[in-house]
């Protein structure tokens, strides 16, 4: 969907390419109990493959008929489905509610040329909008300046009082964790069903490993190093679990002075307090050290590895969403 990145648009770019036609089809607004939020995407070929979702299936079909029209047309189409909750299973909307999808044939309506440098943004994790009126279906691509709240809260839509759809593609979300230990392992899990990209750093081989973590993405280099490597920026977390300064700090310093969205580390209020004294040491002025949420984690009562990982992803995305 739009605002995190899949295949869907890379996919309708493929059978573009191929020639073999391709359909976005975009939910632009909801109300109600949509069952898709605004911004989904569904991508159609001209044999009807589908990648991508617009309705979790319930108006897929119709949808998929509309974009075969759109297909000989080369025409844009926007298409309503709004049901009362009495009728919804009648309708396909089984959860009621009403979405706008705005249909646009690849190349013929959205030119091929706009998409591969959505394409080539996400793969280079470049923030960018896709601006079209409704009305005209005149279209352009925007940066995060143009529309920062949109871009910090992954928020596509119409905007307020006219007809221009803004499409926010962000770069996918990353959470660094530093420190390989117990409590790093369900935090890795659980960050990977909330839709991060997880990297775990530890320049201890046998805490970093493959044994412990089967299938993550695992650096051994010295925390500062891999941060720096990783390039932190504003769609990034950074987690430091080690209890060693020695590691943990190298890394706050690289984060603090990122774009990271949240920095957090593990410890005491009376460990807390001593690495504040170590960073303003090593440079960091109050501002920066005041953005380190520590001890890290929503204060619920957590006691076990797996209720500290909870706590954390809680945390993180309350800063992700609330600011």
């Amino acid at each position: 969907m739009y605002g995190s990145f899949d295949a869907t648009l890379e996919t309708a770019l493929a059978w573009h390419e191929a020639g073999k036609g391709a359909v976005l089809a975009t939910v632009v607004e909801t109300w109600g109990s949509a069952p898709r939020p605004v911004g989904s995407a569904l991508a159609i070929s001209g044999s009807g493959e589908m990648a991508g979702s617009v309705s979790g299936g319930c108006v897929e079909g119709a949808v998929v008929a509309e974009a075969a029209g759109a297909l000989e047309t080369g025409q844009p189409k926007m298409l309503e489905f709004g049901v009362a909750d009495d009728d919804a299973f009648a309708v396909g909307l089984a959860c009621g509610g009403t979405i706008r999808i705005l249909l646009e044939p690849v190349g013929a309506a959205f030119p091929a040329g706009m998409l591969a440098g959505i394409v080539a943004a996400q793969q280079a994790r470049r923030p960018v909008a896709y601006v079209v009126d409704t009305t005209t279906f005149d279209r352009r691509l925007a940066g995060p300046d143009e529309f920062p709240e949109r871009f910090r809260a992954d928020r596509s839509g119409i905007e307020e009082g006219g007809s221009i759809f803004v499409a926010v593609h962000n770069p996918p979300l990353r959470l660094a964790v530093v420190g390989a230990v117990h409590i790093a392992q369900p935090l890795v899990a659980m960050a990977r069903l909330a839709g991060y990209d997880v990297t775990v750093i530890d320049p201890r081989d046998a805490f970093a490993s493959e044994t412990r973590f089967p299938g993550e993405t695992l650096v051994h280099d010295w925390p500062d190093d891999a941060l720096a490597a990783l390039a932190v920026d504003a769609r990034t977390a950074v987690v430091t679990l080690t209890h060693d300064p020695k590691l943990d700090d190298p890394a706050l310093l690289t984060a603090l002075g990122s774009q990271a969205f949240y920095v957090g580390a593990l410890g005491s209020t009376r460990t807390h307090a001593k690495r504040v004294e170590r960073l303003a040491a090593a440079g960091l002025g109050e501002a920066e050290i005041a953005r380190l949420h520590a001890p890290v984690g929503l204060d619920i009562g957590a006691k076990s590895p797996a209720e500290i990982a909870v706590s954390i992803l809680a945390e993180i995305t309350l800063r992700l969403r609330q600011g």
